[in-house]
């Protein structure tokens, strides 16, 4: 094995092949939506028997007025909210955000939340079986855009008979399908969210992702994506995409407040041992290594590269007049990956957006998830609950 790659290797032995969730495994929450034609893709060519994975909180209104569509980011998945259980290896990741009460009332409000397209927890992606086959579709798993990912949710969103969402809403990558909701079908989208997140993705955020890409497939067992099969994963490569996206996923002061230099316990780094900050970086790492597939983390990267709201619209400028729907855009004040400049342009662009709204958080990037009050109270502004 690569020396570097040895050196971060997943402590833990023998995690499975792949974190995905596959046929046979209890389905927790998840429902299932099949589209009912080939979906069209925006490089070319057509992608058969999707599937999407969704989950639902609440109940649709008799006029189907009250639906809400949650987005995730890159590595979360639809289990918004709710423990971690039997097909859902972690607790929902806005729990403080949805249910009775909360700022999505679930006593009021329908909360709809799809695994995306190219995923690994229900939706269709690298780890399913080919259409007519067993085999995964591994390596051969084509190349989608968040505009792919936003027409297969149309069909789900047909398919559940909501004409129009109450309110769009995602952070990160989910701000980014969030957006082109709202630009692809302004007259289904009557509210928008867009936390964290960017217009078009940057020169940096690429130059960022090209490295976790590398990391992936360097390591031994990525055999061109198609190791779903073979008992090994790319584990190794994948714990150290996600070290370094979780370093731009929060501050340097917060890690510096946390951590410092402090060593791992009784561990000694001058004699092998770790920092604290080392420490946690692989506690991440082993944790994502067993609940995500690494060939969906390269086709979800790619798409998020692929963003562009502008492209074969005249730019940037002219998607954002495409937008009807009230919006907010907020961005975290400590953000370094997405950084306010890029939410302030959301704001300046769409002529439905009051001004930027700022999330003033030490966690980063990932303040969207953290700061649920913050974001509680710009969804209730958004839905008119106070």
């Amino acid at each position: 094995m690569n020396n570097v790659l040895a050196a971060h290797a997943d402590p833990l032995p023998h995690p499975p092949a792949s974190g995905a969730w596959r046929a046979g495994d209890p389905p927790g929450r998840r429902r299932w939506h099949g589209l009912r034609r080939p979906l069209p893709l925006e490089a070319g060519g057509e992608l058969a028997g999707v599937q999407l994975a969704f989950e639902t909180w609440g109940r649709l209104a008799p006029d189907a007025s009250n639906a809400v569509l949650v987005l995730h980011a890159l590595t979360s998945d639809s289990h918004v909210t709710g423990p971690a259980g039997p097909g859902h290896p972690t607790p929902g990741w806005w729990e403080g955000l949805v249910g009775p009460g909360r700022a999505l009332d679930t006593d009021r409000w329908f909360v709809v939340a799809p695994n995306v397209l190219g995923g690994c927890q229900g939706s269709t992606g690298p780890a399913s079986p080919r259409p007519g086959g067993a085999r995964s579709w591994g390596g051969a798993f084509p190349f989608v855009t968040p505009r792919d990912q936003v027409t297969a949710e149309r069909d789900l969103a047909d398919a559940l008979g909501i004409e129009r969402w109450a309110l769009v809403a995602g952070g990160s990558m989910g701000g980014m399908r969030a957006l082109e909701w709202a630009v692809s079908y302004p007259e289904r989208t009557d509210a928008l969210l867009l936390l964290a997140t960017t217009a078009a993705a940057s020169a940096e955020q690429i130059a960022w992702a090209n490295v976790q890409l590398h990391a992936i497939r360097s390591d031994p067992h990525w055999c061109g994506g198609d190791y779903h099969d073979t008992g090994r994963g790319p584990h190794a490569g994948l714990g150290l995409a996600r070290r370094l996206a979780h370093v731009t996923y929060r501050s340097e002061p917060e890690l510096q407040l946390r951590f410092g230099r402090s060593s791992q316990g009784a561990e000694e780094p001058w004699h092998g041992g770790r920092y604290q900050v080392e420490s946690y970086l692989d506690h991440h790492a082993g944790k994502l290594v067993r609940r995500f597939d690494a060939a969906s983390y390269v086709v979800l990267t790619e798409a998020m590269n692929a963003h562009d709201a502008g492209r074969a619209r005249g730019g940037v400028r002219a998607a954002l007049r495409r937008v009807t729907a009230p919006t907010l855009v907020a961005g975290v004040d400590s953000d370094r990956l997405y950084p306010l400049a890029q939410q302030a342009e959301l704001a300046d662009g769409i002529a439905g957006a009051d001004r930027l709204r700022v999330i003033e958080s030490p966690y980063g990037h990932d303040g969207f998830l953290i700061e649920t009050e913050q974001v509680g109270r710009l969804v209730r502004e958004l839905l008119g609950a106070g």
